[in-house]
């Protein structure tokens, strides 16, 4: 595994680690493995994260639920902490924010049991996720909402390559402009695989596996 390093900001709890190689997703190849695993785990950087992220929603965005993906419900919690706090407007009439996760069928397709669907259904729905880069996973997000019948709000993330997603705004802290040389590649047409450097491991939201 290529050695991961920081990317700084201001703030010392907030900054994105990575690697440079050959990585391959889901949805695509990449030459850079981004680790957001201690933004998700570790209470004081899921923090700052948040505080990062609400100011886009603080004053004039109404949020009932926020629907967190890619395993960042201990970012979502904070989100919901910050968005109730009392000393900031708060769009939700409410005073109180429901923060739920999806399930997933065999076929990957997201689903909400019934005690879970008016959490969901004709709620304003932010969605967050550790990062948005090929949006197909953000995609799945909105169209399940729409389905439920929630109002998606926005995405948020640490880290996306997109400025949109079915035309629903995207926030994050960083983005390509923060890796100079970020390369996102379909599968079956990788510049990396046709000079044949090796896949060093298989990435996704819970972490990587070498091969």
């Amino acid at each position: 595994m290529a050695q991961l390093y920081k990317i700084r900001t201001k703030n010392k709890n907030v900054f994105l680690r990575v690697a440079k190689g050959h990585f391959a997703t889901m949805h695509s190849h990449t030459n850079y493995y981004i680790d957001v695993t201690t933004q998700k785990t570790r209470l004081s950087e899921a923090k700052a994260v948040a505080k990062e992220l609400v100011a886009a929603y603080r004053t004039h965005t109404i949020v009932d639920t926020i629907l967190c993906v890619d395993g960042t419900e201990v970012i979502g919690a904070c989100i919901a902490d910050e968005l109730t706090k009392e000393d900031f407007v708060n769009m939700n009439a409410h005073q109180t924010i429901y923060v739920v996760s999806p399930e997933y069928t065999a076929g990957g397709q997201l689903m909400f049991r019934d005690n879970l669907i008016p959490m969901i259904a004709n709620k304003h729905v932010l969605v967050v996720a550790a990062s948005v880069t090929t949006g197909k996973t953000a995609q799945a997000t909105i169209d399940a909402i729409d389905y439920y019948g929630g109002m998606v709000v926005g995405v948020s993330a640490i880290f996306a390559t997109v400025k949109e997603c079915e035309g629903h705004p995207v926030i994050s802290i960083f983005d390509p402009n923060d890796l100079d040389d970020y390369e996102s590649y379909n599968s079956h047409h990788c510049p990396l695989c046709e000079k044949g450097e090796k896949i060093e491991a298989l990435v996704n939201s819970y972490g990587y596996s070498k091969l």
